[in-house]
């Protein structure tokens, strides 16, 4: 029923910037809650920042707090994740996810949760 696709990946060096986008379509009405997550080579999947949809409620996971910020659109049905101060170690593959359940309140991220998800952009920061 939804599909996302992400864009706005892409190569910077250490210090620098980027702003992903996560376009939704299809039936979005229930995604209350969408996210962030990021896969480095040999890495498993980890949470970056969630929204609550509804309000705008954000959370985000510790490395990338006070350098990260998740927003949303709701007239372009778009999932935003502006990166500052980008550092090597945020290199990896990001992916956009929604879920119909309120679990972003949990302060947590398990793929499992999340029901729909797009195919990822790729984040490299160089140092």
């Amino acid at each position: 029923q939804v599909q996302l696709v992400e864009s706005g990946g892409g190569s910077v060096q250490a210090g620098g910037s980027l702003r992903l986008s996560c376009a939704a379509s299809g039936y979005t009405y229930d995604t209350y809650c969408m996210a962030w997550f990021r896969q480095a080579p040999g890495k498993e999947r980890e949470g970056v920042a969630s929204i609550y949809t509804g309000t705008g409620t954000t959370f985000y996971a510790s490395p990338v707090k006070g350098r990260f910020t998740i927003s949303q659109d709701n007239a372009k049905k778009t999932l935003y994740l502006q990166m500052n101060s980008l550092k090597p170690e945020d290199t990896a593959m990001y992916y956009c996810a929604a879920t119909r359940n309120f679990v972003c309140w949990s302060g947590t991220w398990r793929q499992s949760e999340y029901n729909y998800w797009g195919q990822g952009t790729q984040v490299t920061v160089s140092s």
